[in-house]
């Protein structure tokens, strides 16, 4: 077999696994609500976490809550950079890319992750185009140049004539990145992995591709540092026996489609459980990356806590509707206390320049929900 051929299998084996969810996966603005009126209304929280009023035993905790942002907007590590081309990588796949202009930038993948490492790094006044879920604020009125969901629209990327496109094997069709390639345009595919622990490693191959490797050792270590911070202040507020913490889950849901997916070991919400200072059910249960739900997993998981996307929530028409479509959930302590947290879709799962805030956000809705019934 050739090595085009490989090529052109390898991420169409990847994206075999997450397509439906790309397919159903839509951008929504921070503050859409895990209400169960399901109006908008997302009031952030600018006490430090340790000066919280948190409750006393938090998986007896009652009603939904939504993790909310201060501020949306990328903080980038340095202004006016300049990128020191041309720069050769090897990218994810060990394809040699050469890259000679950082003028105009695409960066797409499913969570948004790549165009926020981008504009991290100082970069973000050459980026042209967006994915559905690039939505953060310096970014959110660019062309789109992804159509239902995730799917790659290449007339719409040909049209912003990029010099570079960042991207990894989380979204497709597969064959329209082969057409950029082809077409002449340095493609850097990446890593599609997502957790708190390789973001460094992210933050710095853009960083290498785009010829700013000191902004990249920059941001990487400013996030590092953020991160530890934060995870080490909701330690201090979270259950320290390890038979109380929150056991929780986190569900994909979207409703109108039938799609009902549980998220577990690889899919990047085991890490940010345990960050939160929870038990990850999911991988308890030995459930591996996305799947489907099915009654019996979500009962054998037995949940506290869900975590969910906002717009999934809003799909099932809330706490309710979830309740009332999902037996199964029902059954679960987490359905008896009606906990669900959600979150924006662009920001839950954005690892990258906002995880240090998305983790402060998330543990906020969890252990002093400011909606609690």
């Amino acid at each position: 077999m050739s090595s085009t051929a490989r090529s052109r299998r390898i991420p169409r084996l990847f994206l075999g696994s997450v397509i439906v969810l790309a397919v159903a996966l839509t951008g929504c603005s921070a503050g859409a609500s895990g209400a169960e009126s399901g109006e908008a209304s997302c009031a952030a929280s600018t006490t430090p976490l340790a000066e919280l009023a948190v409750a006393d035993a938090p998986r007896e905790t009652v009603g939904a809550s939504t993790a909310c942002l201060t501020d949306t907007a990328i903080d980038p590590v340095a202004d006016d950079v300049v990128s020191q081309l041309p720069v050769t990588v090897t990218d994810n796949q060990g394809t040699p890319v050469t890259i000679t202009d950082t003028s105009r930038i695409l960066a797409l993948d499913l969570y948004g992750s790549l165009a926020a490492t981008v504009y991290g790094l100082g970069l973000g006044d050459n980026v042209v185009g967006r994915d559905t879920s690039t939505g953060f604020d310096e970014a959110k009125d660019l062309p789109l140049v992804t159509q239902n969901g995730h799917e790659l629209n290449g007339e719409a990327i040909l049209a912003l004539e990029p010099t570079v496109i960042l991207t990894d094997s989380s979204i497709g069709p597969w064959d329209v990145v082969l057409q950029m390639r082809e077409s002449g345009i340095p493609v850097v595919v990446m890593t599609p992995t997502r957790s708190l622990e390789n973001t460094g490693d992210i933050v710095t191959a853009v960083a290498a591709a785009l010829g700013v490797p000191e902004q990249g050792r920059m941001l990487a270590d400013r996030l590092q540092d953020e991160t530890a911070q934060t995870v080490a202040d909701i330690a201090a507020i979270a259950p320290k026996n390890e038979a109380d913490k929150l056991r929780i889950m986190f569900l994909y849901v979207r409703g109108n489609a039938g799609i009902y997916y549980i998220f577990g070991t690889g899919s990047g919400t085991d890490s940010l459980i345990t960050s939160l200072g929870g038990v990850d059910v999911a991988t308890e249960i030995g459930w591996q990356g996305m799947r489907p739900m099915t009654a019996e997993a979500m009962v054998d998981a037995s949940p506290d806590l869900i975590l969910m996307m906002t717009k999934g929530l809003e799909s099932v028409d809330g706490v309710d509707g979830l309740l009332e479509r999902i037996p199964a959930v029902a059954e679960t302590p987490a359905g008896q206390h009606r906990r669900i947290v959600d979150m924006s879709d662009t920001e839950v799962l954005s690892f990258g320049p906002r995880s240090p805030a998305v983790l402060d956000a998330l543990a906020r809705a969890i252990y002093a929900p400011t909606k609690a019934e």
